[in-house]
């Protein structure tokens, strides 16, 4: 016995339903969430603040043989305050930078040496302190040269 042939005009059922269900459901349900997606953007944009300022400090950690050192502790309170606010690590090239509060204010800018081991084995110094002044938002370069 053979089994009867089906002809192209008889599909099953069942995917005659998963057709229309992904022909014309699926790209009306993409349609209805990229709709909604674009008002939630529109609605967050006009909620969105606008950026604060800021002010930068930028600086760069030298060795006493002026090279650039990398991994040193740098330590950023306001002069008027005992305590550090912020601590950040130099980089490769000796560099860090930190955002500060846009506004006029004097801060202290140190490196601080507490168990840092110098790649040479010699032993390292902190220098000076250096104190900064910031007037508004701006942008300060400054180096802190060890001893």
């Amino acid at each position: 016995m053979t089994s009867p042939r089906l002809h192209a005009s008889s599909r099953p059922l069942q995917f005659l339903t998963f057709r229309r269900v992904f022909g014309v459901v699926l790209p009306g349900f993409l349609l209805f969430a990229l709709c909604l997606s674009g008002r939630e953007a529109a609605a967050a944009e006009g909620k969105r603040d606008k950026p604060k300022p800021y002010a930068l400090v930028f600086g760069t950690v030298w060795t006493p043989d002026n090279r650039p050192l990398y991994g040193v502790k740098v330590k950023i309170r306001r002069a008027d305050k005992n305590k550090a606010q912020w601590e950040l690590y130099s980089d490769h090239n000796g560099e860090f930078a930190q955002r500060l509060p846009a506004g006029r204010a004097d801060y202290l800018v140190w490196a601080d040496l507490k168990g840092y081991k110098f790649p040479d084995g010699k032993q390292l110094h902190a220098g000076d302190e250096v104190k900064v002044h910031i007037e508004g938002d701006e942008r300060v370069d400054i180096g802190l040269h060890l001893k």
